[in-house]
């Protein structure tokens, strides 16, 4: 049943998918020009010619390598700070005006300051630090304080080890929680590390490729490169959650 139930899943979305593509195929037709919209063949055909060079994968292994390393000091940063303002109210009041700062300042803002102060190269990663990190630290935050107080109180009372506590009475909260934060929060560094490398320009990065390919109008190309972001994307919010989902799993013994 659960199999019939996942096939049926996926013919939709590639039913979906299919229409999609159609429609962008349509819109480069009545269009007419390359320079404006390239069509998906268009853009498959360039993204073919891509694939087998080795300054596609070079600077794939660049952004990728920043972005994650942006979202998983955000990971530990959201989560340990999540952890001193559950124990502590006063750090969650101080924290509270500067999380809500970060998450109403547009990226391009956050950017242009950063570039003051750190190298080009190293931008994507502050920069995907800075977006995800609030995002993690609410869902872990939301997971502590959403653990049962009555299991906490009688995890006292037998003096239960701090180990314990944790691996029995917090992570089965904070889990679900997290996995869903880091989701969105993965999606999110992509779009802002991607954005910072394009206003930065650092050598070798996919930033560098989407801004030249704007400034020699090369719309393949600026098309090839989005679709590779959209699948990297979603690569890293899948690996992520089934990592987590398999921890999970772990945990309750299954």
């Amino acid at each position: 049943m659960k199999r019939s139930t996942t096939s049926a899943d996926r013919s939709h979305r590639l039913w979906a998918v299919a229409f999609w593509i159609a429609v962008w195929q349509l819109l480069a037709m009545a269009v007419g020009q390359r320079v404006l919209l390239a069509s998906p063949l268009e853009t498959a055909k360039r993204l073919v010619e891509l694939i087998p060079t080795l300054e596609y994968w070079r600077s794939i292994l660049f952004t990728l390598g920043h972005i994650l390393a942006g979202f998983l000091a955000a990971c530990l940063a959201g989560t340990l700070l999540a952890a001193l303002s559950a124990r502590f109210g006063r750090i969650a009041e101080l924290l509270a005006p500067l999380l809500a700062t970060i998450r109403s300042i547009p990226v391009a803002s956050f950017v242009i300051v950063a570039l003051i102060w750190v190298p080009s190269r190293r931008l994507s990663v502050l920069i995907s630090f800075l977006i995800a990190m609030p995002i993690v630290y609410a869902g872990v935050l939301d997971g502590i304080r959403s653990a049962d107080p009555q299991l906490i109180e009688m995890a006292r009372i037998f003096r239960m080890t701090p180990f314990n506590r944790l691996a029995y009475l917090y992570l089965p909260s904070i889990l679900p929680r997290f996995a869903t934060s880091a989701g969105v929060a993965i999606g999110l560094a992509w779009k802002s590390g991607v954005a910072a490398e394009v206003i930065g320009i650092p050598g070798g990065s996919i930033g560098e490729k989407l801004y030249r390919a704007k400034i020699y109008l090369a719309t393949p190309d600026l098309f090839a490169w989005t679709l590779t972001i959209v699948a990297l994307s979603v690569l890293c919010e899948r690996a992520i959650r089934a990592l987590l989902a398999l921890a999970q799993r772990r945990m309750e013994g299954r």
